[in-house]
């Protein structure tokens, strides 16, 4: 059993934390098969099941820090107590000034969050001086530090959960199991829930419409969303049927369920839905890709029906999520 370090640990060295065992659990956490602890929210301690394992939680947490930059709004969703988050480098268009996702920014900032550090940059240091009783961590993804996943459960319990491969509906109940707030994790769902069947019943896609879910990076690799992504969930809710990319182009270098990062040359043969939705994008990249010659065979081209889900639509938690069904809602062609 791990756990905490005690609050003298605070002033250890970087030396010291880096001499820590750092064996990576890849390999356990690809087997792991999650399954969520079955404890009311008032009994304390429980055992909480996940992508790398079994951990131990001996008090509902009330001070969480989140490594996991895409898993965050999900917390916040759930008026989960974090205190810090991993940020973004990017600043302005999908994240603000602090680094945090512009969707969520407003709500990280009124509930006093703070930056923990860059993306990429783990600073092991800053995670203890927050002394948390909660880790979160990411099985993938930029923000994934599952590497470090021995080093931190040393620091403080901590948890790895696989947002690439389920709903943002799905993981609040699983981050509501693991912070004692099923209660609200389930009215936040609810809520949603019910937003998104009323857009889909207004929407009446006809059946069989198909539709491709792209990340565009014009001349380079761009993701393409596969069906078990929550993208390719959310638009299949709408009553979309998504279009598999061909894998023979994907490049990915670590298992994805949610994109494949398909290679320019693949485009043409990935992109075959319907109609194309564009996430972190604006109208110029609606533009560019509609103008782009390699594309201009590609079915949504041909029939102008190329949209953008907007800055804000790479990583869906509840907050974007509910800005890409409002939009499907009010600015959809099939809406009007």
């Amino acid at each position: 059993m791990r756990y905490p370090l005690p609050k003298k640990a605070l002033a250890i060295s970087a030396a010291a934390i880096l001499a820590l065992t750092l064996g990576a659990c890849s390999t356990d956490a690809a087997d792991a098969e999650p399954a969520a602890s079955s404890s009311p929210s008032s009994e304390w301690p429980r055992t909480i099941t996940h992508e790398a394992g079994e951990t131990v939680i001996d008090a509902k947490p009330e001070n969480i820090v989140s490594t996991s930059l895409s898993v965050t709004g999900t917390l916040l969703a759930i008026d989960a107590p974090v205190t810090a988050t991993s940020v973004s480098k990017a600043r302005g268009g999908t994240a603000d000034e602090n680094g945090f996702f512009a969707q969520w920014a407003d709500v990280a900032i009124e509930r006093g969050i703070d930056p923990l550090y860059t993306i990429g940059e783990l600073d092991l240091e800053a995670v203890i001086a927050e002394d948390p009783d909660l880790i979160v961590v990411s099985t993938s993804g930029a923000d994934s530090v599952l590497d470090q996943y021995d080093t931190l459960s040393e620091i403080a319990p901590t948890i790895v959960v696989n947002y690439g491969d389920q709903t943002w509906q799905d993981l609040a109940v699983e981050l509501g199991e693991a912070t004692g707030l099923e209660d609200e994790a389930a009215s936040v769902v609810e809520e949603f829930d019910k937003s998104l069947a009323e857009a889909a019943e207004a929407l009446a896609i006809e059946e069989g419409t198909t539709a491709s879910i792209v990340s565009y990076n014009a001349g380079d690799v761009s993701p393409v969303g596969k069906g078990a992504g929550p993208h390719a969930q959310l638009l299949t809710a709408l009553g979309f049927t998504v279009a598999e990319p061909d894998e023979q182009y994907d490049t990915s270098t670590q298992k994805r369920e949610d994109f494949a990062f398909t290679s320019y040359e693949g485009l043409s043969a990935s992109v075959t839905g319907d109609y194309t939705f564009l996430i972190s994008s604006t109208e110029k990249t609606v533009e560019e890709f509609s103008t782009d010659p390699t594309l201009a065979n590609l079915p949504s081209v041909k029939a102008a029906q190329v949209y953008s889900m907007g800055p804000e639509s790479f990583r869906l938690d509840y907050y974007s999520a509910g800005d890409i069904v409002d939009w499907f809602s009010t600015s959809f062609p099939a809406a009007k």
